[in-house]
Parts: structure tokens; C-alpha cells; sequence
């Protein structure tokens, strides 16, 4: 079985204990690109950010759910009355300017956010702990964030698992469209005074794992976002590139790209070829437990050749003939 490429979907809520008071984690063993993916939840269910596409309804189903998060108005954990004078994310480090003195990394703890709702409302948001990037992981720093539920006051978390408990999120710049099956659905949108709490076990969050960290570069200087973004439709198997997922949790997928960041070991069946607007073109062996249409979306003829790398595909991913 190829290693951080070919996993089965599973359910693990792996993430940082905090107290209600907010407190540092300590630091943990990570996993590397080369052990144990299948500690994570597997890079081929629906979800693109949270359970339901985009995170539980954080104030009931009138309110929507949370969308994007202000990098303007940030409170630090000290501070009641003035915000921040500006915050910027450096990959998935969080910095800024706060009375004058620059504070970065684990200075936010305690930290304030606005949160965006789907319905346009507003949601305060808290940062309750901070695991730093350590060995393996490289530069991925995780959250546990919580939000404030107005409708009886508690904090509540911004990444519930299916049971209820908290999950980590990881902070990666710009927003995604959260529609399904219309123009524009599940595309990443660049807009630098905002960015995404991104859910761990949803596909945002599993790409970042998988090595397409989106503010990194590949090995020959070429930046990993358009690769990230390809490997979110490839995950929920949006191949129409309009945000609706063809896949269920559960079904194995092997990935690969032309980077070195993902190799194919696997002899199995071809499933599609990927870019950032979905598949390029698609075999007749998907995770798809029906056809799948998109009349408006040209396919690329000989679907699975190499040589379409330098062509514009970005990722390609592949099926078992059985199940393993």
C-alpha cells in the first residue's frame, strides 16, 4: 500500500486537549509522510471544511455556518478594549502588531476572532490552544478554536467531531465557495484579510497533510496552492468542479503527482486526471456509485498519459480493481 497516499477513511478525533481558561498542548509525535496516514481520517470523503461541507451550524440552522474569519479586529488574550493594529497568516502562523510590539506563534493564544457566517451574521471566536509544528510536520501549526454561542452564552467548539468533541483546525489564507452543483462551487477564493479555519478530517485539512501545503513550494520553486486546491476535488471527487461530491467514506484512492510530493507505487485502475476546476477527464473506474455527467466540462482525450503534467494536469488518482 502506497504510504500517505493510499488510506481507507476512518474516524479519529485526534487533536489538542484544552481547558476552558485556553492552555499551550505539549508538543506530540507526528506522524511522517512515510507512517500512519491512516491516523488521519482518509482523503476521500465529501466533506470539504467540517462535517456537511462547512463545519456544523455554529448558532442553529437560521444562522449558517461559518465560512471565513476576519484578519482585522483580533483581540489578544490580554486586551479588552483595542484590537490588534494588524494580523497576517505566514503559512499557518499567525502574526501581528499589538500596541506597537509584534507578537507571532503563541502569542495568539486567547486570541479573538470574527468569524464569518454563511447566513452573513457574525460569530466571536477563541483560540483555547496552540500546537506548534514540530520534526515531521514541518511548518503545519494546529488550533483548537471554539465560538461563542449567543443563545446561552458558552463556548462551544468551532470543529465539533461527530461526537461532540473538539476537533484542531489549521489557518490557511483565503476562503472556498461552499455551494454544490453551480458554477464557482468548491473553488478557493484568494482574499488576503481573510482566511479558513480548516477542520481536521475534511479535505482542506487532509490536502495540507498529504504535503500541498498551499503557502509552501515544491523541491523546483514552484508554489503548492493550484495543487492543493486540485487535491480537495480529487478527495470529495468533484468532478464536475461545482462543488457536489461523487464519493462516500470509506472507498480507497491512490494520488500522484508530477512533484515528487505524492509517487505512484500502485498498479491500479486509472480514475481521473485533476487541476484546480475538477477532473480533466475521468476513466470509467471512479468511486462514483453512479455515472457521472458534466456536459458543460471538455475532457481531455487519453486520460492517464504522463505527459499531460506538462500539460495542466496537476494531480491523478487511481482506483483498486477490488477492494484491498
Amino acid at each position: 500500500m502506497g504510504e500517505w497516499r493510499v488510506v481507507r477513511a476512518v474516524v479519529v478525533a485526534c487533536g489538542l486537549v484544552g481547558c476552558a481558561g485556553g492552555s499551550v498542548t505539549e508538543p506530540e509525535l507526528k506522524p511522517t509522510l512515510q507512517s500512519s496516514v491512516a491516523e488521519l481520517a482518509a482523503p476521500n470523503g465529501r466533506n470539504l471544511n467540517g462535517r456537511n461541507l462547512n463545519g456544523r451550524n455554529l448558532n442553529g440552522t437560521s444562522m449558517g455556518a461559518l465560512v471565513s474569519v476576519n484578519l482585522s479586529g483580533v483581540y489578544a488574550a490580554d486586551s479588552v478594549d483595542d484590537p490588534m493594529s494588524s494580523a497576517w497568516l505566514q503559512g499557518s502562523v499567525f502574526h501581528g502588531f499589538n500596541g506597537g510590539r509584534e507578537v507571532s506563534g503563541l502569542d495568539f493564544l486567547g486570541a479573538r476572532f470574527t468569524g464569518n457566517l454563511g447566513g452573513g451574521q457574525t460569530v466571536e471566536l477563541r483560540v483555547d490552544a496552540i500546537n506548534p509544528a514540530t520534526g515531521a510536520s514541518g511548518d503545519i501549526w494546529s488550533y483548537r478554536v471554539s465560538f461563542l454561542d449567543n443563545t446561552d452564552g458558552t463556548w462551544k467548539p468551532a470543529c465539533p467531531a461527530a461526537d461532540g468533541s473538539a476537533l484542531d483546525a489549521i489557518p490557511v489564507s483565503g476562503t472556498w465557495n461552499y455551494k454544490e452543483g453551480v458554477f464557482g462551487g468548491g473553488a478557493h477564493l484568494d482574499d488576503p484579510s481573510l482566511f479558513t479555519f480548516a477542520c481536521e478530517g475534511a479535505a482542506i485539512a487532509k490536502c495540507i497533510h498529504f504535503g500541498y501545503r498551499p503557502w509552501a513550494t515544491a523541491a523546483d520553486g514552484r508554489s503548492l496552492e493550484d495543487h492543493h486546491q486540485a487535491c480537495t476535488r480529487m478527495v470529495r471527487a468533484d468532478f464536475c468542479g461545482d462543488g457536489t461530491s461523487h464519493t462516500q467514506d470509506g472507498n480507497w484512492v491512490n494520488l500522484y503527482d508530477a512533484l515528487g510530493v505524492q509517487q505512484d507505487t500502485e498498479s491500479w485502475l486509472l480514475e481521473a486526471e485533476w487541476n484546480t476546476d475538477g477532473a480533466l477527464c475521468a476513466s470509467s473506474s471512479t468511486r462514483s456509485t453512479v455515472p457521472v455527467s458534466c456536459p458543460n466540462k471538455p475532457q481531455v482525450s487519453g486520460c492517464g498519459q504522463p505527459g499531460h503534467f506538462r500539460t495542466g494536469t496537476l494531480i491523478m488518482s487511481e482506483v483498486p480493481s477490488t477492494t484491498p
